[in-house]
């Protein structure tokens, strides 16, 4: 059966289909309706519906969305589209598309993406990691999202930093209301928030990350804690699940020195004497969530 998928941002959609093999067989980005709830439904069906016209046929639907939908209420929560949040928009898209489809949050898809047919495929536990704007995580067990009971399993951001250092606490806030969340020190604002603490000076991740290949020790100091952190932060992960494979996404999966300096870190704080673990880049990057939307249905 054909697979559609739906990725459901902040500004864009997305949607694609996709044949058993993983082939592309059409792709269509529309804006995201700001801030109109039933406008944002309307556009996710019109959307699978224009690509089943293009496809002349009709396919199973899976649907990436930040946030999750509550197991207690069935309505979405934690979205930073807040427009979305506490409405059912699994059961209204239903209603309109007629049928049953998959939801699961984006950094999921990403994990399920590339577990498929992507970074880690074949593999039998993977974490999808996305350090972007915020930071998120998904695990994917044999070929299968792992929600968990409480539909937050991967959400690795909202932990405490670990091993904190003396003046890495209490912590920045955090917008969830507590101090010293993981996002705060590994998103790609919490790289900048880093470096203007020392040096007063306003920089994006990708400004830093280029000053630091120029020869700036501010910024080289930087990434360097920036490094440790991560590797402290995905040695809890390997402490706790052991996978085989962790997958980085989002803006700061761009910084190919993370993927040698990072494993070499982790291993003061991985309870092993080995680490078999790898991290690697994604193969399909942007393209993962909306493709993970898609194998939702497989």
């Amino acid at each position: 059966m054909i697979k559609i998928g739906i990725d459901l941002g902040g500004t864009k959609i997305e949607g694609i289909a996709l044949d058993e093999s993983g082939n592309d067989l059409v792709r269509h980005r529309i804006a995201t309706p700001a801030g109109d709830y039933a406008g944002t439904i309307q556009a996710i069906t019109e959307l699978v519906s224009y690509i089943e016209n293009v496809i002349q046929c009709t396919g199973s639907v899976g649907i990436g969305t930040p946030g999750t939908l509550s197991p207690a209420t069935g309505l979405l929560r934690n979205s930073n589209s807040v427009c979305m949040n506490d409405n059912p928009v699994k059961a209204d898209i239903e209603k309109l598309l007629k049928r049953e489809v998959r939801m699961s949050n984006d950094a999921n898809c990403f994990a399920l993406s590339e577990a498929t047919d992507g970074a880690a495929k074949g593999v039998a536990v993977v974490f999808g990691v996305i350090i972007g704007t915020g930071t998120g995580g998904g695990i994917v067990v044999n070929g299968k999202v792992l929600t968990g009971a409480n539909s937050v399993a991967g959400e690795w951001g909202h932990n405490p930093l670990p091993w904190p250092k003396e003046n890495e606490l209490p912590g920045p806030n955090c917008y969830c209301g507590k101090q010293g969340c993981i996002e705060t020190f590994l998103s790609g604002p919490g790289l900048s928030h880093d470096f203007y603490n020392v040096t007063s000076e306003t920089k994006t991740a990708v400004e830093i990350v280029g000053l630091a290949a120029s020869g700036s020790s501010l910024a080289e100091d930087c990434l360097q804690r920036y490094e440790h952190r991560l590797a402290r932060g995905l040695s809890n992960v390997i402490n706790l699940l052991d996978p085989d494979v962790i997958v980085l996404g989002g803006g700061m999966s761009n910084v190919q020195r993370l993927y040698k300096n990072v494993p070499e870190i982790w291993r003061e704080f991985v309870f092993s004497d080995v680490v078999n673990t790898k991290l690697v880049p994604p193969m399909y990057g942007d393209s993962s969530g909306v493709r993970g939307a898609a194998w939702l249905n497989n």
